[in-house]
């Protein structure tokens, strides 16, 4: 299953500047996400991080992530309509820079869900290569 930006909206609540994914590639609600981002320079944050040396955060890159499992999670028919918190990031990596002209491939595969509590597996990529590695706890609320 694909979606568009306007169906991803209609899941999550971000909007622009902070909806930090363009599609959902690859969609088995509750269970495994695949989202892209086209890194732009056009992107606000690059004016102070760093303006001779433009890198994306980590943190955003990580809240990505996290905005693709909030997908997987909340197309799952019971948790419709809620909305997804952060509820840990252990085990984050960082291994590559993020920069101007890269497409982020951003993986979130559910490995464990408790009730309204799940946790992920997540990875960013960028042609093949690990950017970001780390395991994100969700909560529904």
């Amino acid at each position: 299953m694909k979606l568009s930006t306007k169906e991803i909206m209609n899941i999550i609540p971000h909007r622009q500047p902070f909806l930090l994914i363009d599609t959902i590639e690859e969609l088995e609600p509750g269970k495994r996400g695949v989202g892209k981002k086209c890194v732009t320079y056009n992107e606000p944050f690059f004016g102070g991080h760093f303006p001779n040396e433009p890198v994306m955060p980590g943190v955003l890159i990580i809240e990505a992530l996290a905005q693709v499992g909030a997908v997987v999670i909340l197309s799952c028919e019971e948790f419709k309509g809620k909305t997804a918190y952060f509820g840990a990031i252990n085990s984050a990596k960082f291994k590559k820079k993020v920069v101007p002209g890269d497409v982020l491939s951003l993986e979130v595969e559910m490995i464990r869900q408790k009730g309204p509590i799940g946790i992920g597996k997540a990875t960013a990529t960028v042609d093949g290569k690990l950017a970001v590695s780390a395991e994100l706890t969700f909560a529904i609320g």
